[in-house]
């Protein structure tokens, strides 16, 4: 419109201002057209990547003969020959390995753990079966043979990365108000541009002809246009947010985005991890226990003198060899409790305690049973398994030099989650009879209550087990790592418990009560027991009142009177009502049960995994909650 006002319409004297307006609005059509082309181009830039994971040749055979051919020219159907070293071409089957072939699938799952290739199908999940070799991926040890079955954009890796560039990020809160008041803008400023020209039309145009003409009107219109929307609106919530976002940097919290910065205002929920976050993650065993005896750190140092040593003995063995914690060589000459330890804060306070007790007997147990397998904790199986050797396998394994005919025995030994690894404990260590015993109906309900006991004390717990056994398989081949994985938490003896406390922090309390002031719910998501995630939100303000909180049966008897509907009968006060549910639960869980759960003001969630602690997340914000998540681990990124 402005090049028309300037020309036809502007002869024979056409003025430029007219011309001014028209090139930049051009100039700014062209630098939004730019901005979008550069996101196009970062796009396939992104997919062309994918190219740069694969080695630039692969070792395939066609035609009974084994020819490198480029990567980028392998099809379905092509076998292909893998060693140490390499990277996988394509994702593959294997068809054949050497026993010991591994692969790193860190740059796929961000786990640092091998994963041992075999050639039988270990799960249903096709990331998950050990069988299959991924795209990108590197061959560590040994060699193998496999057929392509995926390729380029198909395959896993390609998948992911165009899963990471096609998705469209979700508006922000901002951005949908900002986009629903330039919509009323739009609608009041055609309004008056119609509203002028009609005036001008059938009126001015008539009665007052020499008042404005065709180019005044024109520009007038263009200029409520121009005037009324507000282009700099986008820039100056920008620098608004920058300014915010460096207020937020001055006090070490460094957004990712100034989206995030928005969304933090608009937060209503919050769901925190509880170790580490919340407190200190400075742990320290304050009970050792037994199923039928508990007693105080302090305590089982005497105790190990006594006459019913064994059974200490064997919570210390545990407590030192399945663990991965070392003491820094610099701080060996300090007393146990202020050594500094390399590796998690569970490990460190076992090692402590074991060295409290006895000052070297750490070292001592690792050098008598030296580790020879072992299976990481994660946060989905809440265990730890480690092998190790015994005199009796050293002495075997001299003996069956020549000839084999006794297979060595392994000390097994697990630590973990008490309710994981209890079903399939069929013993226990006896503090008082010093010697093993069946674990009985009896049994199990007395380590049920001391397990309660110690949890309402905010003790975290965690379970020693130990076995004897005979693998069948060889020493460092997959077959025993997989005999292990699928024979190795059968029949096993339960030797102790520890309980160990981790201190709220100092802080925590007056930032809980900062957030609940501010109308925002302050959620406990923790891996630990229900009932020590409980005890600490206590100690810090979440659960405010000291009555038992409602669980999961709660939920169902209110739903089978069918009572889903008044959910608000349950939580008119929300101060006073508080619900405490165990990750195992969630699945029983129904939509109308969630938007009773949603109505509780404070919650703890325990025993959770990250598939869980996401469903949580998920739930609220279906219910149009905003929800922040904080912890310091990856899941809870």
């Amino acid at each position: 419109i402005f090049f028309i006002c300037w020309r036809p319409l502007g002869e024979p004297d056409p003025q430029p201002y007219n011309l001014g307006l028209a090139i930049l609005v051009l100039i700014v059509i062209f630098l939004q057209a730019a901005f979008s082309a550069f996101q196009d181009w970062s796009t396939a830039r992104t997919m062309k990547a994918i190219l740069d994971l694969l080695p630039a040749e692969a070792l395939v055979v066609r035609s009974g003969q084994s020819v490198r051919v480029p990567s980028s020219s392998l099809v379905v159907g092509d076998i292909v020959k893998i060693s140490i070293g390499n990277k996988v071409p394509a994702d593959m089957r294997l068809l054949t390995t050497s026993g010991d072939v591994r692969f790193d699938r860190s740059m796929l799952t961000g786990e640092s753990e091998e994963v041992e290739g075999v050639t039988s199908m270990t799960d249903e999940n096709f990331l998950e079966t050990r069988n299959v070799a991924m795209m990108g991926t590197l061959v560590t040890n040994g060699t193998a043979t496999g057929v392509v079955v995926l390729t380029g954009k198909n395959s896993v890796m390609g998948h992911i990365a165009l899963t990471t560039t096609s998705v469209k990020s979700q508006p922000t809160l901002i951005q949908l108000e900002i986009s629903r008041f330039v919509r009323i803008i739009v609608c009041l400023t055609v309004f008056l541009a119609v509203l002028l020209l009609c005036t001008w039309a059938g009126w001015l145009r008539k009665d007052h002809a020499a008042f404005m003409n065709v180019i005044a009107m024109l520009d007038d219109v263009m200029g409520c246009v121009v005037a009324f929307i507000p282009e700099g609106m986008p820039v100056g919530v920008a620098l608004t947010l920058m300014m915010i976002a460096r207020r937020m940097k001055d006090n070490n919290i460094l957004p990712k985005g100034l989206s995030t910065v928005e969304t933090l205002g608009c937060v209503n929920v919050i769901c925190s991890d509880k170790t580490g976050t919340l407190t200190e993650n400075r742990m320290t065993v304050v009970t050792a226990a037994f199923v039928d005896e508990r007693m105080s750190a302090d305590d089982a140092a005497v105790a190990y003198r006594s006459s019913n040593a064994e059974p200490i003995r064997e919570l210390l063995k545990a407590a030192a060899i399945c663990n991965d914690g070392i003491f820094e060589a610099s701080t060996l000459n300090m007393p146990a409790k202020d050594r500094l330890v390399q590796g998690n804060a569970t490990d460190g306070a076992s090692l402590k305690f074991v060295e409290t007790v006895e000052d070297g007997s750490c070292q001592r147990f690792r050098d008598i049973n030296p580790r020879v397998f072992a299976i990481p904790f994660n946060s989905s199986n809440k265990w730890m398994l480690t092998l190790h050797k015994t005199e009796s396998t050293n002495e075997k394994g001299h003996e069956n030099q020549i000839e084999q005919l006794d297979r060595p025995n392994y000390l097994l030994l697990v630590k973990g989650a008490s309710d994981i690894l209890l079903p399939h404990c069929t013993h226990y260590w006896s503090y008082k009879q010093n010697s093993i015993q069946t674990l009985d109906d009896d049994a199990r309900y007395q380590l049920a209550t001391l397990q309660e006991k110690m949890s309402r004390n905010a003790e975290r717990v965690i379970m020693l087990c130990q076995r004897t056994i005979t693998p069948s398989e060889t020493l460092g081949s997959n077959a025993f790592s997989d005999e292990i994985r699928e024979d190795g938490l059968s029949g096993l003896t339960l030797i102790g418990l520890l309980g160990i406390v981790d201190p709220p922090r100092k802080e925590t309390a007056s930032t809980v009560a900062s957030c609940r002031r501010a109308g925002i719910r302050f959620l406990m998501v923790t891996g630990d027991l229900g009932l020590t995630g409980a005890a600490i939100a206590r100690d810090v303000g979440i659960f405010s009142g000291s009555a038992d909180p409602d669980t999961i049966h709660t939920i169902i008897s209110k739903r089978d009177q069918g009572q889903e509907s008044s959910s608000t009968d349950i939580t008119s006060d929300w101060s006073q009502t508080s619900l405490l549910l165990e990750g195992p639960s969630l699945s029983q869980l129904t939509d109308a049960d969630w938007d009773v759960i949603c109505g509780y003001q404070e919650i703890v969630f325990g025993r959770t995994m990250p598939e869980q602690k996401l469903r949580i997340v998920n739930e609220f914000r279906s219910r149009h909650y905003v929800v922040a998540v904080t912890g310091d681990g990856v899941n809870d990124a």
